[in-house]
């Protein structure tokens, strides 16, 4: 994966066991873990893409209150 990761954000892409063959996410800033996807994505680049999306939302603060 490439690094277009945002300071002080970290993206951890793994593969799932249940279902196989899928991968999830987790978000982590400054070490701590803030966010993990609860979805699961068919390959790395789909689950690095909603990570980016994810890091994107919570900067903008696009959807909290």
């Amino acid at each position: 994966m490439n690094n277009d990761v945002p300071h002080p954000y970290s993206i951890t892409v793994e593969p799932l066991k249940k279902p196989e063959g899928q991968f999830g996410w987790a978000l982590r800033k400054y070490g701590k873990l803030t966010e993990r996807s609860d979805r699961s994505f068919t390959s790395e680049a789909k689950a690095y893409e909603s990570a980016l999306k994810a890091i994107e939302r919570e900067q903008t603060g696009f959807g909290s209150r």
